[in-house]
Parts: C-alpha cells; sequence; structure tokens
C-alpha cells in the first residue's frame, strides 16, 4: 500500500508540471540574485555566508514543496483514502515522497550555487549525508505540521508559523555542519550535529506515526 501510495504522488507530480517548474525556477533566480548581489566583492561571500544562502534556499523552497502534501487536497479526498488506505500508509508515502523531492531540491540548490556562487565544499562525503539528513528533518516535520494546518482555515499561514519554531533547530545545524565540511575538520566536529539531526528525523517520524491517525479523523 505504501508503493502505491509513492506513486500516486509520483504521478501527480509528474502532471503538475507547473509546481516544479515553479520550484526550479525560484531555485534558479535565488541562486542568481545572490550572484548578482555579491559578484562584484566576492570577498563578502565567507564560508558562513555561502552557508547560510544555500540553507535558506532550500528551506523555503522546502517550504513551499512540502506544503501542499496535505493543503492542495481536494476537499473530500481525504474520506476516500481513509475508506482504501490505513493512516500510517498514508502518512509514511507522503514522508518518503517527499524526503525524495527535498534531496533533488537540495542537489540542484547545491548545483546551481556551485555555477553562481563556487565550491567551497571540502568534505563531499559529509557534505552529502548533511543533506539525506536535513532533507528527512525538512520532510518529516514540514509533512506532519501541513496535515494539521490542512484541517485549520488559512492552513498556508498557519504552516509558515508553525514550521519556523520546528525548522530553525534543523537549519542552525544544517549551517554549522556546512561550515565544518567548507574548513575540512570532517566527521569529529559534526558528529554530535548529525546525531541529533538523526534523532531529530526518528522523534518526528514516530510522532507523525502515532498521531496522524488522530489528526487525519477530526
Amino acid at each position: 500500500m505504501i508503493a502505491t501510495l509513492f506513486k500516486k504522488e509520483f504521478t501527480l507530480e509528474l502532471r503538475r508540471k507547473s509546481v516544479v517548474s515553479g520550484l526550479v525556477l525560484y531555485l534558479f533566480s535565488t541562486a542568481f540574485i545572490c550572484y548578482l548581489t555579491f559578484n562584484l566583492r566576492q570577498n563578502l561571500v565567507t564560508p558562513l555566508v555561502w552557508s547560510a544562502l544555500f540553507w535558506i534556499t532550500i528551506l523555503f523552497t522546502a517550504v513551499n514543496s512540502v506544503a501542499k502534501s496535505f493543503i492542495g487536497e481536494k476537499k473530500g479526498r481525504d474520506i476516500y483514502y481513509y475508506s482504501i488506505a490505513n493512516p500510517a500508509s498514508i502518512i509514511l508515502s507522503k514522508i518518503l515522497y517527499n524526503f525524495l523531492l527535498c534531496t533533488l531540491l537540495s542537489a540542484s540548490g547545491y548545483l546551481l550555487f556551485f555555477l553562481f556562487l563556487g565550491d567551497p565544499i571540502y568534505d563531499k562525503l559529509v557534505f552529502a549525508v548533511l543533506i539525506l539528513l536535513t532533507s528527512m528533518g525538512f520532510a518529516t516535520s514540514l509533512t506532519l505540521l501541513s496535515s494539521i494546518a490542512a484541517k485549520a482555515n488559512n492552513s498556508n499561514i498557519l504552516m509558515a508559523v508553525l514550521s519556523f519554531p520546528i525548522v530553525i533547530s534543523i537549519l542552525l545545524m544544517a549551517i554549522k555542519v556546512t561550515k565544518n565540511c567548507i574548513d575540512g575538520l570532517g566527521w569529529d566536529a559534526s558528529w554530535d550535529e548529525m546525531l541529533t539531526l538523526l534523532s531529530i528525523n526518528c522523534l518526528v517520524a514516530a510522532v507523525s506515526y502515532l498521531l496522524f491517525p488522530y489528526i487525519w479523523r477530526s
């Protein structure tokens, strides 16, 4: 059932080509604006600035993409899902799909920043693992928040308000580990942050699995 629902999410995304194009255009525009801003004064693009710009761009792109998980669903469709699938399969399929989407967006954002602002990343392996952990953190937390916001009025505004305090800790750790990757400090300097990100992912995924059935049926 999870595989079927995952395939459904992927098929619907392919049909909504304007959404994917909009996300790619947003990434490209942000990277290009950063290039125009810092092109004349290259000394301003310090490792910390590069890291902050990159992850803030990925964060807003992830919020815009993952928010539609439940907010974008038509009214009454959740009743249909209720009759053919269990809540655990629905939330897990959406988390897995959003994880894949956030990973692709992060990889695309890194490629664009590489083209426009250079590639200061020294430790590529640690950075690749960081992208996976951060993408999973965004996917799990934002998917759960999307399911909560979809039950309220002004869901888009509520999604933005709820997401900030939860993802800010993930964002700060991602920026710090990226700075370590730029400095080439290796695994030892980033081990605590990596374990914290993994713990957050496991905790939020478990909470989503346990609470989503009650959120969905409310």
